[in-house]
């Protein structure tokens, strides 16, 4: 960012109770696909009817018509497909060119597409890799490696899952193309903060279009699928409700529990003065298995760890907890000034998926001169962070990508101290900006949505925006960052330190793109009132309830999935 107890019960997922669940809802998955596959070739149908009864209307006589060829069938059904893509022209002929079937079934088009992504990301990735060593753009180069590394995971990822196609698979595969894309787009911004475009001149673009139409074609799977109202569609898109409990349900039971519980059991224990397992985080995560589906827990106690962690995709559901958000700290201080890439800063990262953080608090200390200084970031799909403190200056907390649920947490910063492109809600969490250095104004938020089609946004529900110290600086709720930002807060409570314009342009004096969807619902506090509130075409006033419902855990990170029943106060909607 510019400046300016541990029993089998905890595990993830129950296999008999997911085969149980597999068994009961196979039928209706197969109906629903089969629907998806008539509506999407519903309208080629459709087409070739009307077309065949102009002409004999025209020709004011029957006749006989030869049924079209099985290619012309599948260039018909493939056009139709890639009419829904923002490349069109990009997605027929690459599609076509590997259609050696003429398949007119859209699933398989899918995993074409699917292909073509991964194989210009690989081979995008081998580019830049060679290129490593020669240029002084290596860190940022360093950032890319990863970076496209893990859409390639991502992309494998979202390949197997297109085996057994479900609605809730569907919303998975938006995830994780969204996430594809914001990779790719991580590392332009990397190479950006060095001034080093040039290295990779106009080479991302093909790869980015390809997983931006992969995306387009799932988004519009659902789409169809909305549009018809299909029987059980509401059921499994989480549109129902939770019966008022605590998180989004793509936490398990057992996950709930080790939430609740105030000393779940650990697999290792970390403490400075010997009594633990290990005396730094560091030992710990070296001992977390790869890819394992059961919960692996780690208890830090308290003190102050300076140390900076990184959990890789490949371990997944880890959870971390503390004494007490103010007693186990993990403090760093990597920074960009001292030649750190803004990426490579954060005192604490997560990329495997299913992560949790409970009573902890990460900071990065380098201050606020030294510029992007991340204490926090998450790549983690379906991670939830309860009564942690994040604490930094600039870029404090990076919710990068996937889904995140963040509840009574705080966060602290000056300059776009909440940023990314992760689809994130935060629920009754403390917001505090603090002074930044003389001359800068402080941000909030900067969200990074690219693409129109992807499941991305900061939603802040609940929360209380309030100074962290003496804030004498402008304020501002946030700026868009990219051309399809997307920020919404309600029903939180705003300080009167909030400008009465509200939000801010990232550039000077050039107002934002119609594209971006920035809007507040029912806040309360003396820097609520909209009445002065910026007039871009892309801030939505008034925001009604009904909008305001898409941005609710249930609905936006579709939390009635991966957030199950909980004692913790919660509310699924509005």
């Amino acid at each position: 960012m510019d400046t300016n107890t541990f029993n089998n019960e905890y595990e993830q997922v129950d296999p008999a109770k997911d085969a149980e669940y597999r068994k009961k809802t196979r039928k209706s998955l197969y109906v629903i696909m089969g629907s998806v596959f008539v509506l999407a070739v519903l309208a080629v149908v459709i087409t070739s009817i009307m077309v065949h009864k102009n002409n004999n209307n025209n020709n004011n006589k029957s006749s006989s018509k030869t049924p079209p060829s099985t290619g012309t069938s599948s260039a018909v059904a493939l056009k139709a497909v890639c009419k829904e893509t923002l490349y069109p022209d990009l997605c027929y002929s690459s599609i076509s060119a590997l259609n050696l079937k003429n398949t007119t079934d859209p699933e398989e088009l899918f995993r074409i597409s699917l292909r073509l992504a991964i194989d210009s990301i690989h081979s995008l990735s081998t580019t830049l890799a060679a290129k490593k060593d020669t240029t002084s753009a290596n860190k940022a180069l360093e950032v890319c490696q990863v970076v496209l590394d893990d859409a390639l995971d991502t992309l494998n990822d979202s390949l197997s899952s297109t085996e057994v196609l479900s609605l809730p698979k569907i919303h998975d595969l938006k995830t994780w193309l969204s996430t594809t894309i914001t990779d790719q787009d991580t590392c332009l911004d990397a190479l950006d903060e060095v001034n080093a475009t040039a290295l990779i001149g106009d080479s991302m673009t093909k790869p980015t279009q390809y997983a931006s139409n992969s995306l387009s074609i799932v988004a519009k799977i659902l789409g169809v699928l909305a549009k018809f109202d299909v029987p059980v569609n509401r059921r499994l898109l989480g549109i129902g409700h939770t019966g008022g409990h605590g998180f989004p349900e793509w936490v398990s039971s057992g996950d709930r529990r080790l939430l609740q519980q105030a000393n779940p059991r650990p697999h290792v224990t970390v403490a400075k003065d010997g009594t633990g397992d290990c005396t730094t985080i560091k030992e710990a995560v070296k001992r977390i298995p790869k890819k394992s589906n059961n919960r692996f827990v780690i208890y830090v106690k308290a003190g102050k760890y300076v140390e900076n962690n990184l959990l890789e995709k490949s371990m997944w559901n880890v959870m971390i907890y503390g004494d007490g958000k103010d007693k186990t700290i993990v403090s760093g201080s990597l920074n960009f000034i001292d030649g750190t890439p803004t990426f490579h800063t954060a005192t604490f990262a997560v990329a495997g998926k299913g992560f949790m953080a409970k009573d902890m608090a990460f900071k990065n200390t380098a201050g606020p001169q030294k510029h992007q200084a991340v204490a926090f970031r998450s790549g983690s799909d379906n991670s939830v962070f309860y009564r942690c403190n994040f604490e930094a200056f600039q870029d404090t907390l990076y919710a990068h990508s996937n889904r995140q649920f963040y509840r009574e947490c705080d966060i602290t910063g000056t300059v776009d101290f909440i940023f990314g492109n992760a689809a994130v809600v935060f629920q009754k969490c403390n917001i505090r900006p603090r002074q930044p250095m003389e001359n800068q104004y402080v941000t909030i938020t900067a969200q990074g949505k690219k693409d129109p089609n992807q499941e991305t946004g900061i939603s802040i529900q609940k929360c209380t925006i309030s100074a962290f110290d003496k804030l004498k600086a402008p304020v501002y709720l946030g700026r868009p960052w990219k051309n399809f930002s997307t920020t919404v807060i309600m029903q939180s409570n705003i300080g009167a330190f909030v400008k009465p314009v509200g939000w801010i342009e990232w550039v000077s004096g050039v107002e934002p793109p119609k594209t971006i969807m920035y809007a507040e619902y029912a806040n309360t506090g003396p820097g609520a009132a909209l009445g002065g509130r910026v007039k871009w075409a892309g801030y939505k006033a008034p925001f009604s309830a009904k909008e305001a419902s898409k941005f609710t855990v249930g609905n936006f990170i579709k939390g009635s999935r991966w957030l199950p029943a909980t004692k913790v106060p919660f509310d699924w909607g509005l």
